[in-house]
């Protein structure tokens, strides 16, 4: 009997554990992605300066150099109806996209320091989020994404001002459904 309730009293203690744990990595999560957003103006202005491309302009008159540039697009994340895994997934594959563009960006600009520090933080996130797929399910065999090199379509300056552009404001959407994303995920949980 003796056995039962120490077996009882650590599978509570257990449960009790795991909550504030999943709470924990989900505040942590949002906190990260809350700082990218404040960081990527600086990055921003630190890496694009290229006249009229500001990070609220649009990107309607790029596109033909956008099409030229071949920037993938980043998962979607918009649908309250992908389920805990699908969307936990589909962050990491989003995060690592935006690490590597910046990351292959980042050897053709001079000015590197608070790209730098945005892409510390995209890996933290990355992290957070891979711990919180962990926690959600048992380990599975993850599939990593193959992203084409974009060095060979950057061919002046100016398509390096515009590929940056372009990849900030990207990142910013995604990092903005990334939030909404994890802030479903706590009020669902």
């Amino acid at each position: 009997m003796k056995f039962y309730l120490i077996l009882a009293a650590h599978c509570c203690l257990t449960l009790v554990d795991s909550a504030p744990l999943r709470t924990h990595q989900l505040t942590r999560a949002m906190s990260l992605a809350r700082k990218i957003l404040s960081e990527i103006p600086a990055a921003h202005d630190a890496c694009v300066k290229a006249t009229g491309l500001t990070l609220s302009s649009e990107a309607e008159h790029l596109e033909y150099v956008l099409s030229g540039i071949g920037i993938p697009a980043p998962p979607l994340l918009k649908s309250e109806h992908l389920s805990l895994d699908v969307s936990l997934s589909r962050i990491v594959d989003g995060l690592e996209l935006h690490h590597k563009l910046l990351q292959e960006i980042k050897e053709l600009l001079n000015s590197t320091e608070e790209l730098t520090l945005l892409l510390a933080d995209i890996t933290d996130l990355s992290a957070q989020v891979q711990k919180m797929q962990q926690l959600a399910q048992p380990a599975t065999e993850s599939q990593k994404t193959a992203f084409p090199a974009l060095s060979p379509q950057l061919n002046s300056d100016y398509h390096v001002q515009v590929a940056i552009h372009l990849s900030l404001q990207q990142l910013r959407s995604f990092t903005q459904d990334v939030f909404r994303s994890l802030r479903y995920i706590a009020v669902s949980n």
